[in-house]
């Protein structure tokens, strides 16, 4: 099988649309159909982290990956007492902070002998998403038995901005694109 090119990205536009679009413009993914599998990777693929990913063939074809994607938008602020989103009720002080949320996408791999798996997670604490990575990379290959050794982490962050719309991805996308007609 082919490589898996695992590439991230970020977007910062005035739609919710937009800003993916951008975002998989960062990690040259923008002109494919992407098409989502679950998160196996076959027993013969290699998998390999870049900046961007090469050209995988021509605009308009389907291609698969594996994805993780967030995206904020104006509004999407996160309360400091609370830890969670904004309008948290607190009796106690209405006047809390705010700031504007971070964006964290992030894929985590793991192979060994024969095939492996994807773990995708998002959030908007980088430490956090790449915690819950190691936690589902250790579910997983439990649930498989498989002896998962080989194990590769990549985040993709970026502060909101006031205002418009920021989205994270991290893709990973598998051997070569296909004619979708």
């Amino acid at each position: 099988m082919n490589t898996i090119h695992v590439a991230g990205g970020v977007g910062v536009a005035d739609t919710a649309m937009a800003s993916y679009d951008a975002a998989l413009a960062d990690a040259n993914l923008h002109n494919y159909n992407l098409v989502a599998v679950s998160s196996v990777i076959p027993a013969d693929a290699t998998v390999r982290a870049v900046d961007a990913v090469p050209d995988l063939g021509p605009a308009g074809n389907a291609l698969t990956v594996v994805e993780a994607r967030r995206t904020v938008g104006p509004g999407d602020e996160v309360d400091f007492r609370e830890g969670g989103r904004a309008g948290a009720e607190d009796a106690a002080d209405k006047r809390a902070p705010r700031r504007r949320p971070d964006v964290a996408a992030g894929l985590g791999w793991a192979t060994g002998p024969g095939p492996g798996i994807f773990y995708e997670v998002t959030g908007e604490d980088p430490e956090a998403v790449r915690d819950r990575i190691h936690a589902g990379l250790d579910a997983g290959s439990s649930l498989r038995e498989w002896d998962l050794v080989d194990r590769e982490t990549r985040v993709e962050t970026a502060t909101a901005e006031p205002d418009r719309y920021t989205t994270a991805v991290t893709v990973a996308a598998y051997g070569e694109s296909e004619p979708i007609l």
